[in-house]
C-alpha cells in the first residue's frame, strides 16, 4: 500500500498504485496547468466576487446576550427582553490635585459642566454632582443620548457621540489648571481601548507580510517563488472573510472574527502553497519536465495539503461542540478559509506554476540564491537525523521526558477572564479610571441580581427583599457602596435587576467570592421574599458570566477533544492506511498541545519573563485560550505530520529499510517544514508583543507550539518513534483492511 505516485527515486510514469484522492488532485492540476488562463481567471474572480458580496451584504455580528452562557447567559436574555432603556453614562471626575476639594469649587466646575453639556445633541441627561466620602473628589454623570437605539446598536452609537463630550471635559480642564477634571464611562473606554486594539492589529498586519515575505525569500532565494504563497494565502483571507460575512446572516459572527481568519488563513495558506511550491521546484531540479514536475508535486504535496486540509478542517470544526456562539463563530469563519486554502492549492496554485514556468525561479537575490541548495536538506538537518537516530531509544525517552516535564505545569493552570487590571496604564483613560474607582468604589464592578416574573412585581416586596438583600451583604464584608443600592424596574413591570458592588477587579479572587456567597447564600432568602408563582432570580454581571463561561468550558472540552481526536484518528487511518501512524500522531500532537499549556501557565499564570513581555501577570490563563489553542494547534501542527510522514512512507514504498525512510523523509521535508514553522513563529510572535494580555497569551501560545512541533516533535519525538516501531508503523488489522476503498492504479 502506498501513499504517492512518484516517489522522489522514480519518474512520473512509474505505475505505484495510489489512493483516488491522489487522483482527484492529479486530475485538477492537470486540468489548471492545461487551462491557465481559466484556472486563474475563474480563481480570483471568486475571491472577488465573495470579497466584494460580503461586504455589500454586511456582517451579522453577535448581540450581547447571544453570548452568554449558564445562568448569567440566561439572565442576560431576559434583561435585553425586558425593554430597558439604554443609557451609557459617562462620569466625568472633578478632583483635588493635593488635599481635599473644596465644597465651593466643586460645585462652581459642576455647574460650568452642566451649562455646557446640558442641551448638546449628544447628551441625553446631565446627573447630579456626587461628592466622595473623602472629601477629595467629586463625580458628574452625563447620560449619552443613543437615540432610541438599544443593545450592540446604543453603544455604537454612544461610542460617535463620546468625542463631543470629551472636548467639552478637556475644554473644562484647561480653564482649571489646579484641578484634575477627566472622564471616563463605558463608553470612552470601550472606544479607547478598541482604538488600542486596531493599532495593534495594524501594526501586526503591517509587520506580518513583510516577515512572511524574508523568510520565504530566504527559502527560495527568489522573488516570484517566494511571492506566490503570499498571494494565494491573501486571496484566500479574502475569500474566507467574504464567505464568512454572507454566512453571518446564518450564523452571527463576532466583531474579531476577520484577525482570527487572517490568523489562520495567512498559516494555512502559505504553508500549504510552500509545500507545494517546493516540491515542484525540488523535481525540476532533477530533471522532470514543467509539467511533470507540477504533476509529481499534485500527486504528493497536493495530496498531503488534502489530508492536512481535512485535519485542520475536523479540528476547527471541534469549535461547533463548544456550546459557544462566540466559539461557533469562529468555527465557521476558520472552516471556510481552510477550504478555501487547499482549494486555491489544488486550482490556482498549479495554474501559476505553469504560467510562470522556470521564471518563478527570477529574479534571483544574489548570494540567498547561492547559498540554497537544491534538494532543499542543507547540512544540520542530516546531522541532526545521524545523532537521533543512532540512539533511537535514548533519543524518544530525553525528548519525550522533556516535553513531559514542560507540559506539567498545565495540571495547576488557573483559568479567568482578563479583567480591568490586566489592561495596560499605556492607555490614559485606565488611570483615570483607576481613580475613579478607587473615590467611589460603587462606580466599579457589581453583580445584577435580575427578578423575573409572569406577573407584574409587588414594588413594595421588592423595596423589603432589597433591603433585606443589602443588610445580609453588609454583614458578610465582602461587598462595598451598598448605600446607593435599589430595584430598576423595567418598562413591562415584570423585571427588575438589582446592582450589587463587589470590592475589586471582576476577575480578583474576591469578586469571585462574593459572587459564591451572592449565589448560593444571599439570593435564595431575597428570592423567597419577593417570590409569587412564576418568579426566577437570577445572577449576572462580568464576574457572573466569566464563571458560567469557564463551567461550561469544562463540561464542553472533554466533547470536543474526543470529537477532534476521534475524527482525526480515522482521516489519518484511511490516508496512511496505518492504524500505529494515527495513534502516533494523536499522541506526539496532544504532547504538542500539553507543552503549549505548560509554557502559558509557567509565563502567564507564574509570571515567568513578564517583564520581557511587557505585562502585569494576573494569575490566570485567560478562560478561552484552551479550548481554541487546543483546536488551533492540533490542526496546525497536522500540516506538518502529514507533510513529514508523506514523505517518509513515499521513501519506505520505494523500497527503503524503514531507517534509511524516515531518515530521507525528514531531511528532505525538513527545509520546508522549517521555513513552514519559521513563518508561523514570526506571526504569531507578533501577536505576543500587542498591549492585551489575551493577545500576548495567544500569540506566545501558538509561538511557542510550533516551534516546538517542528523541532523536537518532528526531528526527534516523530522519527525515533517510527524507527523504533520499523515494519510496525504500517501496522493494519486485516479487517479494516479489507473495509478501506480499494486503491487506484
Amino acid at each position: 500500500m502506498t501513499l504517492t505516485a512518484a516517489p522522489a527515486e522514480t519518474q512520473p510514469s512509474d505505475p505505484t498504485p495510489r489512493p483516488a484522492s491522489a487522483g482527484v488532485v492529479l486530475t485538477l492540476a492537470r486540468w489548471s496547468t492545461r487551462h491557465k488562463a481559466k484556472a486563474l481567471i475563474g480563481w480570483f474572480l471568486f475571491v472577488a466576487v465573495v470579497f466584494v458580496g460580503g461586504q455589500l451584504a454586511g456582517t451579522r455580528l453577535l448581540e450581547g446576550a447571544e453570548t452568554g452562557t449558564g445562568e448569567s447567559g440566561k439572565a442576560d436574555k431576559i434583561v435585553e427582553q425586558a425593554g430597558y432603556p439604554a443609557t451609557p453614562t459617562e462620569r466625568i471626575l472633578v478632583q483635588a490635585r493635593s488635599g481635599s476639594l473644596d465644597a465651593a469649587t466643586a460645585t462652581a466646575v459642576g455647574t460650568e459642566l452642566r451649562s455646557k453639556l446640558t442641551g448638546m445633541p449628544q447628551v441625553s441627561q446631565v446627573g447630579d454632582l456626587v461628592r466622595s466620602a473623602d472629601g477629595r473628589s467629586a463625580l458628574l454623570p452625563v447620560v449619552l443620548n443613543v437615540n432610541g437605539k438599544t443593545g450592540n446598536a446604543a453603544y455604537d452609537v454612544a461610542a460617535d457621540q463620546v468625542p463631543a463630550v470629551q472636548a467639552v471635559t478637556a475644554g473644562v480642564a484647561g480653564a482649571h489648571p489646579d484641578l484634575r477634571v477627566d472622564q471616563v464611562g463605558d463608553a470612552s473606554l470601550d472606544k479607547a481601548i478598541g482604538g488600542q486594539v486596531s493599532k495593534d492589529f495594524s501594526r501586526a498586519e503591517k509587520l506580518s507580510l513583510p516577515i512572511t515575505l524574508g523568510i520565504l525569500i530566504l527559502t527560495f532565494g527568489a522573488l516570484i517563488a517566494a511571492g506566490v504563497p503570499v498571494i494565494l494565502a491573501l486571496s484566500a483571507v479574502m475569500a474566507g472573510i467574504g464567505l464568512s460575512a454572507l454566512v453571518s446572516h446564518v450564523v452571527p459572527v463576532m466583531d474579531s472574527l476577520n484577525s482570527v481568519i487572517l490568523l489562520i488563513g495567512m498559516a494555512v495558506g502559505v504553508d500549504y502553497s510552500l509545500f507545494y511550491v517546493r516540491r515542484a521546484r525540488e523535481e525540476r531540479a532533477k530533471g522532470a519536465g514543467r509539467r511533470d514536475a507540477i504533476e509529481i508535486a499534485a500527486q504528493t504535496s497536493g495530496r498531503a495539503v488534502v489530508v492536512s486540509g481535512l485535519a485542520v478542517f475536523i479540528a476547527m470544526s471541534g469549535l461547533l461542540l463548544s456550546g459557544d456562539a462566540t466559539f461557533v463563530s469562529m468555527a465557521v469563519g476558520t472552516m471556510l478559509v481552510v477550504a478555501v486554502a487547499v482549494l486555491g492549492s489544488l486550482t490556482a496554485l498549479p495554474a501559476m506554476l505553469a504560467a510562470f514556468g522556470d521564471k518563478v525561479d527570477r529574479p534571483r537575490i544574489p548570494l540567498v540564491h547561492r547559498l540554497r541548495r537544491p534538494d532543499g536538506e542543507g547540512r544540520f538537518w542530516p546531522a541532526v537525523m545521524r545523532v537521533v537516530l543512532h540512539r533511537p531509544a535514548i533519543s524518544l525517552v530525553l525528548a519525550g521526558a522533556a516535553m513531559v516535564a514542560l507540559a506539567l505545569p498545565a495540571l495547576g493552570m488557573r483559568t479567568g477572564e482578563a479583567g480591568a487590571d490586566s489592561l495596560p496604564r499605556s492607555i490614559p483613560i485606565m488611570k483615570t479610571y483607576d481613580a475613579m474607582t478607587a473615590a467611589f468604589p460603587q462606580t466599579g464592578f457589581a453583580h445584577t441580581v435580575v427578578v423575573h416574573s409572569d406577573q407584574p412585581l409587588d414594588a413594595k416586596a421588592l423595596d423589603a427583599g432589597v433591603a433585606g438583600l443589602v443588610a445580609d451583604a453588609r454583614a458578610t464584608g465582602q461587598f462595598t457602596g451598598l448605600d446607593d443600592v435599589h430595584p430598576v424596574l423595567a418598562p413591562d413591570g415584570r423585571t427588575a435587576t438589582i446592582d450589587v458592588p463587589m470590592t475589586g477587579d471582576f476577575s480578583g479572587k474576591p469578586a469571585q467570592a462574593s459572587l459564591t456567597t451572592l449565589r448560593d447564600t444571599l439570593v435564595p432568602p431575597f428570592a423567597a421574599a419577593v417570590s409569587v408563582p412564576g418568579t426566577q432570580v437570577l445572577v449576572t454581571g462580568p464576574t457572573a458570566g466569566s464563571a458560567d463561561f469557564a463551567s461550561s468550558m469544562r463540561a464542553h472540552l472533554p466533547w470536543v477533544m474526543a470529537f477532534v481526536l476521534g475524527l482525526t484518528f480515522v482521516v489519518l487511518v484511511f490516508a496512511f492506511r496505518s492504524v500505529v501512524v494515527a495513534a502516533t500522531a494523536v499522541v506526539l500532537n496532544l504532547l504538542s498541545v500539553g507543552a503549549a499549556y505548560g509554557v502559558l501557565v509557567l509565563v502567564f499564570q507564574h509570571g515567568l519573563g513578564h517583564q520581557l513581555l511587557g505585562f502585569q501577570s494576573g494569575g490566570v490563563v485567560i478562560d478561552w485560550l484552551p479550548l481554541f489553542l487546543f483546536v488551533v494547534l492540533f490542526g496546525l501542527s497536522m500540516d506538518y505530520h502529514v507533510f513529514v510522514v508523506s514523505r517518509i512512507r513515499e521513501a519506505h514504498d520505494s523500497g527503503l529499510p524503514t531507517k534509511v525512510a524516515v531518515a530521507r523523509g525528514v531531511t528532505s521535508s525538513a527545509g520546508v517544514v522549517t521555513s513552514a514553522a519559521a513563518v508561523m513563529v514570526g506571526v504569531f510572535s507578533i501577536f505576543g508583543t500587542l498591549s492585551l494580555l489575551e493577545f500576548k497569551q495567544l500569540g506566545v501560545g501558538l509561538a511557542v507550539a510550533v516551534l516546538i512541533d517542528a523541532t523536537v516533535v518532528r526531528a526527534v519525538l516523530l522519527p525515533s518513534a517510527m524507527t523504533l516501531l520499523g515494519r510496525r508503523n504500517w501496522w493494519m488489522p486485516a479487517a479494516l483492511e479489507r473495509r478501506l476503498p480499494a486503491q487506484q492504479h
